[in-house]
């Protein structure tokens, strides 16, 4: 979503064609009209702030509570810094529009396709593409070759070059580079990319733009500390490099060289944040970040990734998510990200997202009694003793590792010896995370309290209520940023509530099957055991999937491998060759899809979707945050 500011109506007075030599002359013409040149600030003063903030910035992580304290102080002086440089940023005359008749016969020439659409403002979502023509779900409508595309390859071959081949960060980060790279060719009045950088946004709506009051908003959260995180990263990248730009004798030709202020590195790297996605590297051996032009004017909607690599004719291509009339607002869709997500990395709130979700940290207590017997049925269903899951907005709230997780959790000595020397051992732990086969009506009743009870306590841990929130959000005089902190909050609350009503109900609906005496289903009376292959010795090899600790901040993706059945193609682990005859699937492709596994057995769990392509162009999921240099 290119929002296009308020504020940047006021923001483009200055004529700026930067000239070749950038230096502090033409630097006062880029000032607001009215503000004055602010007094000249020596490069002695301004490299000790720089050096006092990338000590504070550099410092071990605070000790737990106090974060908000040290973010306050690392924005004191980001702000200190931002003062003395004010009137140096680099802001183009015009507005955007302005330019979008570039950016097209700029694409036109470079051989991407663009007949099918047009740029448009689309009000409160920004900027998009509209359709010039009716257009057919699946077709292909766009295509951006490589060359437009600004890359870490790109970069690799600019003027940067010399400083990426020296710097261990820029060739650990590719995001980094991605955002000198956009800050190099802008200041470059020959770079082959004007056009598209011209097009951009000159402000974002991600979180390193709010105003403290509006970041205080989520103080509480689980968000926040995503939110304090980027903009530590991004202060500490921003004195590094700084430093190394006025330092580093293979610095001495970029154009940053006169002029780099905090406000040009905001910039840079939240539009690469907003924007970046991954490509194949031309021989298709490796991924690397690319900024794709035009194509990443697309705003998001629900659906599928249809957005993939031809490296054969080496472009990225898009065909239509849906039908399109023509004049309709063509969208794509950015990959399953939750809402912290898109707020913190895209600058949006997604109202109707399918895919939102919260964290839930969960794990068995080493002190625990049974805690041995428990991280063995654990370990052989491919599930780690303590990990961060997921509690999704849509039902049901938990994923398949999830419920296996819990049901192990919750399990009674007598249930754990069950599952680990019990007879057909292979066909229960085969089954944990399958809804349909409870342990008993017990653990059934025992996980859902456990569930209900925890995402009430995690809901007690918020400052304000759902309606507290409600009602703020309906105050005409709210803030765009502080409006999508309070949206972001209420999400995560709405998730937790029905969670716990989730748990509720299912707690209720079992111990009515336990009142009632019902018969518990057993897996090998099943429908699915007769359609499975029941030789032993054939089973595949249980693995639900390794999920790794994560770093904090990293969302785990739960959706990808499935110690279930495989999905719709291949039914039940058999798919039909050719010839006729059934074979048994090779491992590899039975870890498909939690979900279609458990479409096939007939339950609905809306997250997860597959990438289309070659290799997926889509918004990266898993966007090298900000990580830590």
């Amino acid at each position: 979503h290119s929002h296009r500011p308020l504020t940047e109506l006021f923001h483009n007075i200055g004529n700026l064609r930067p000239s070749s030599t950038m230096g502090k002359k033409s630097r006062v013409k880029t000032q607001k009209s009215g503000s004055g040149a602010s007094a000249v600030v020596s490069p002695k003063e301004m490299m000790n702030l720089i050096s006092e903030l990338l000590q504070k910035c550099s410092s071990a992580a605070p000790p737990a509570g106090k974060e908000w304290e040290e973010y306050i102080q690392i924005r004191g002086l980001v702000e200190k810094i931002r003062k003395k440089q004010k009137g140096m940023s680099i802001v183009f005359d015009g507005s955007r529009e302005d330019y979008f008749p570039d950016l097209m016969s700029w694409a036109q020439e470079n051989g991407a396709s663009c007949d099918s659409f047009t740029v448009a403002d689309f009000g409160p979502e920004g900027y998009g593409l509209r359709a010039t023509r009716d257009i057919k779900a699946e077709e292909l409508f766009l295509w951006i070759p490589r060359k437009m595309q600004m890359t870490v390859e790109s970069a690799q071959n600019s003027v940067l070059g010399p400083l990426y081949g020296q710097d261990r960060i820029l060739q650990a980060m590719g995001n980094v580079t991605l955002a000198l790279h956009l800050l190099c060719e802008r200041a470059n009045p020959a770079s082959s990319w004007l056009p598209y950088i011209h097009s951009l946004p000159q402000e974002y709506d991600t979180p390193l733009y709010y105003q403290q009051e509006d970041v205080q908003l989520l103080l509480g959260t689980q968000a926040v500390q995503d939110v304090l995180s980027q903009y530590k990263n991004t202060a500490r990248q921003y004195a590094y490099f700084y430093k190394l730009v006025q330092t580093h004798p293979a610095a001495s030709k970029l154009p940053l060289k006169d002029s780099f202020t905090f406000d040009d590195y905001r910039w840079a790297v939240s539009s690469v944040m907003t924007r970046q996605n991954q490509i194949p590297t031309e021989d298709g051996s490796r991924v690397t970040l690319a900024l794709i032009p035009l194509w990443d004017m697309c705003n998001h909607t629900n659906g599928l990734i249809t957005t993939g690599y031809n490296l054969e004719d080496d472009r990225c291509e898009c065909v239509a998510l849906q039908d399109y009339k023509e004049n309709e607002q063509i969208y794509i869709f950015y990959g399953t990200r939750s809402n912290a997500e898109f707020v913190i990395h895209n600058g949006f709130f997604f109202q109707d997202n399918a895919h939102d979700r919260v964290k839930i940290k969960l794990g068995v207590s080493k002190s625990e009694r049974l805690y041995a017997m428990k991280a063995e049925v654990l370990a052989r269903a491919g599930i780690p003793a303590s990990c961060i899951f997921a509690l999704h907005c849509s039902e049901p709230p938990i994923s398949a590792q999830l419920l296996a997780f819990l049901r192990v959790f919750c399990m009674t000595e007598e249930e754990l010896k069950d599952y680990l020397l019990g007879d057909r051992v292979i066909n229960k732990i085969f089954t944990l995370g399958n809804s349909e086969f409870p342990v008993s009506w017990d653990n059934e009743i025992k996980l859902w309290t456990f569930l209900e009870t925890r995402a009430a306590l995690l809901l007690k841990t918020y400052k304000t209520t759902s309606e507290e929130d409600q009602s703020m959000l309906e105050k005409p005089d709210l803030s765009l940023h502080s409006r999508l902190a309070i949206q972001l909050r209420l999400a995560e609350k709405q998730i937790l509530e029905k969670a716990s009503a989730s748990g509720r109900a299912k707690r209720l609906h079992f111990q009515k099957k336990q009142e009632e005496g019902a018969l518990l289903p057993r897996y090998e009376e099943s429908d699915i055991a007769l359609l499975e292959n029941t030789d032993s010795d054939a089973k595949l090899p249980i693995i639900l999937r390794k999920l790794e600790e994560v770093e904090e901040g990293q969302e785990i993706p739960m959706e990808e491998h499935s110690p279930f059945l495989n999905g719709e193609k291949a039914l039940y682990g058999m798919s039909m060759e050719a010839n006729g005859e059934k074979v048994q699937e090779e491992t590899q492709k039975v870890s498909q899809d939690v979900d279609s596994a458990l479409a096939s057995i007939g339950i609905s769990n809306q997250h997860g979707q597959r990438e289309v392509g070659n290799l997926s162009a889509s918004r990266t999921e898993d966007n090298p945050k900000e990580n830590s240099e």
